[in-house]
């Protein structure tokens, strides 16, 4: 019986220590599989934020290399902050529970230890969002392998044509004032008095929502921001589309009965 019980008990201590081994040697090759993910792959990254997700929503460096994200628009209101324990206090917008940014701004951070590092947007809850992974090969942080990315927003004026009144003598009822338009845009009319034949004092201001193509909008009637008295006017009339660009303003002149 004592023999017997020996044997079952050197058996025992032999499948524990291979057990052991076992996950020692999963334990080793896991770590080596951290330290040289990725690492054929990566580089310093350049990530576009716009339309609320990352243009490489899982970039790879090695030790020592960079992302840098940049905000593109249209949407702007995003931060690019870490979450988890080795990403805590990796956050764009520092000390901020609203950030702001215009377009083109840009933030970079150099990773130093391996791993992977979970970022989001603190505004939005999660997206924009995703992941950096560090390899434990050491980098070269002076490369850059991205463009810079184009910033995604309109920078042309919209083209404001075929503006003209319905009539250029009207009482206090107002008249029609026509036009078209090649985008979306807010319809501004600064109206100036007339006298001698020179602009003179500033007589208050309209504005409207327009659309694309043909528009017809209620010119000259009395509101908050224009009281209009007998006599001649000269509107300068303007197209500002949503990224602030704005058209070259059209004149019309109207007397008010």
């Amino acid at each position: 019986m004592v023999h017997r019980h020996l044997i079952h008990s050197r058996c025992l201590v032999a499948a524990v220590t291979a057990l052991v081994l076992a996950l020692a040697l999963a334990l080793v090759m896991s770590c080596l599989s951290l330290l040289f993910v990725g690492s054929a792959d990566a580089a310093n990254r350049r990530v576009a934020i716009s339309q609320f997700a990352w243009s490489n929503p899982e970039p790879t460096v090695d030790l020592g290399e960079r992302v840098t994200w940049y905000w593109t628009g249209p949407d702007l209101l995003h931060s690019v902050t870490g979450t988890g324990t080795n990403a805590s206090g990796i956050d764009s917008d520092l000390g901020s529970s609203s950030p702001l940014h215009d377009v083109g701004d840009a933030f970079s951070h150099t990773f130093t230890s391996p791993g992977v590092y979970q970022f989001i947007c603190k505004f939005h809850g999660s997206l924009p969002g995703g992941t950096v992974t560090v390899s434990g090969t050491p980098g070269d942080p002076d490369t850059e392998v991205d463009p810079v990315p184009p910033n995604n927003v309109d920078a042309v004026a919209p083209r404001l044509g075929g503006l003209r009144l319905a009539s250029r003598r009207f009482g206090m009822r107002g008249t029609e004032l026509s036009f078209a338009l090649d985008e979306r845009a807010t319809i501004t009319a600064e109206i100036w008095q007339v006298r001698k034949g020179r602009v003179g004092r500033f007589a208050g201001w309209q504005e409207w929502p327009a659309f694309i193509g043909f528009n017809w909008l209620e010119f000259g009637k009395p509101t908050r921001r224009f009281k209009p008295r007998p006599g001649r006017y000269r509107a300068f009339v303007y197209a500002l589309d949503d990224w602030n660009n704005e058209s070259r303003p059209g004149v019309v002149d109207f007397t008010i009965r």
